[in-house]
């Protein structure tokens, strides 16, 4: 939509007692949009395990790489974007439309300090359209129902899931979440994935986020995230670090612990 609607904070406000992930990550990524309680844990994690801020910025700069090569070089115009966290430079819809300015966006979250700034995701090209969905992305039914308000499910539609199903902790339903949606879309759509790999230091790390008191969020062997690619036909360079993902500058870091990859759908 091009307009903005009535967007309001749910009964029960925002909780600034409990970190939540989506604040967090904005205050690794050196937002504003976050509570004490969120620093407090975002600090801890960074002292933990100090790449988590090299992986926060790694992570933007995959998600606008892979946008910018589904909108150009795929031709994909409809993107969905589950966990979407708060807005930043470089938004999803921003990056798409600079492209190609008729694509359509699709944001979801369930943080209501997400819906708060929903606003500021809602601003689109008057060729292209935006819209928030407020769910669970394990909700598929509703999501897909919501997104299709704006999206064509007809057409193909590249389903982006960055740095969020880590919070689904069963992998069994994490697959089973991913084909769920992917069923829902033609043959072309893509799926655009990246999550942390398990190391040590990474369980560590996991295991201090939960005990912060943050929804807690797995990291997975490397297989594992790869076996959500089965049955899709992985873009080059296939499946790895993201820093190592079609860079646009060299890199001169170390290759950081979140892999990732961008699979068409047959």
């Amino acid at each position: 939509m091009n307009g903005v609607p009535d967007i309001g904070i749910p009964a029960g406000g925002i909780d600034t007692t409990t970190p939540h992930s989506a604040r967090v990550w904005n205050y690794w990524l050196g937002g504003k949009d976050n509570y004490e309680v969120d620093r407090r844990l975002g600090a801890t994690m960074e002292k933990l395990y100090p790449q988590i801020i090299d992986i926060a910025r790694a992570s933007r700069r995959f998600q606008a790489r892979a946008v910018r090569y589904l909108a150009g070089e795929a031709g994909i115009r409809q993107f969905l974007d589950l966990g979407t966290g708060l807005p930043t430079a470089e938004a999803t819809h921003e990056v798409a439309q600079a492209v190609a300015p008729a694509a359509r966006v699709v944001y979801v979250d369930h943080d209501p300090i997400v819906l708060a700034h929903a606003r500021a995701l809602l601003t689109s090209s008057s060729e292209g359209a935006t819209d928030y969905v407020h769910a669970d992305l394990r909700d598929t039914g509703t999501v897909l129902r919501e997104a299709a308000r704006t999206l064509d499910l007809r057409q193909p539609v590249a389903l982006m899931v960055l740095s969020t199903l880590g919070h689904v902790a069963d992998p069994a339903e994490a697959a089973a979440l991913l084909r769920g949606y992917l069923g829902a879309f033609p043959s072309g759509s893509f799926l655009m994935l990246c999550d942390t790999i398990e190391t040590e230091e990474t369980l560590a790390a996991s295991d201090e986020y939960a005990d912060g008191g943050a929804m807690p969020y797995v990291s997975r062997p490397g297989e594992t995230i790869r076996s959500f690619a089965d049955g899709l036909d992985l873009v080059a360079p296939g499946f790895g670090s993201i820093s190592l993902w079609r860079p646009e500058e060299r890199e001169t870091g170390p290759a950081v612990d979140q892999w990732g990859f961008v699979a068409a759908k047959r």
